[in-house]
C-alpha cells in the first residue's frame, strides 16, 4: 500500500465552494433489467460526490466512515442525466458530514426531480490512515460544477 501525503493547505488557497456538483449521463450498462439505474451505481456516484465535497472542504485526504439512511425516492431511467450535489452539513475535529442529493433530469423536457438522497460521514486521515484534525475551515465561495464523462 502506498502512503498518501497529507499536504498542509496554503494560507492563500481559495475557499471551497458551498456545493460540489457532478453530472453524469445514465447509460444501459449502468441499468438493471427494468431500464433503471442500479442502486449500487447510484450509491457509488453519491460516494464519489461525498468524497470530492469533503476533500475540497478539508483540503487533506479523507475516507468514508459510514453512510446514513439513503432514500431512493424514484427510479432514474436510462437516457436521463443525473446531477449530484454535495454539501458539507457538519464539520467536527476530524470528520465531516456531507449531504448528497441525486436529481434525475429528462433532457428533452428539462423536467427534474429528486431521485436519491443520503448523508455520508467522511474522516480526514494522515499518511498512515489514522484520523487527523481537519485544517481550519474557510468561508465558502460560489458553486462549482464538475462534469464527468462516462468511460
Amino acid at each position: 500500500m502506498t502512503a498518501v501525503s497529507a499536504p498542509i493547505p496554503a494560507p492563500d488557497a481559495p475557499p471551497p465552494p458551498p456545493t460540489t456538483r457532478l453530472v453524469e449521463m445514465v447509460f444501459p450498462e449502468q441499468a438493471n433489467h427494468y431500464g433503471t439505474l442500479f442502486g449500487g451505481t447510484a450509491l457509488a456516484l453519491m460516494g464519489k460526490a461525498a468524497f470530492v465535497t469533503a476533500s475540497r472542504h478539508a483540503r487533506c485526504p479523507v475516507v468514508m466512515a459510514s453512510s446514513e439512511r439513503i432514500d431512493f425516492r424514484m427510479p432514474v431511467r436510462v437516457g436521463q442525466l443525473v446531477e449530484l450535489a454535495g454539501t458539507v452539513e457538519r464539520v467536527g475535529r476530524s470528520s465531516l458530514t456531507v449531504l448528497v442529493r441525486l436529481h434525475a433530469e429528462t433532457l428533452g423536457s428539462g423536467a427534474r426531480a429528486l431521485a436519491v438522497e443520503g448523508r455520508f460521514h467522511m474522516v480526514a486521515v494522515d499518511e498512515t490512515g489514522r484520523s487527523r484534525p481537519i485544517p481550519a475551515a474557510r468561508p465558502a465561495q460560489a458553486d462549482t460544477l464538475l462534469e464527468t464523462a462516462h468511460p
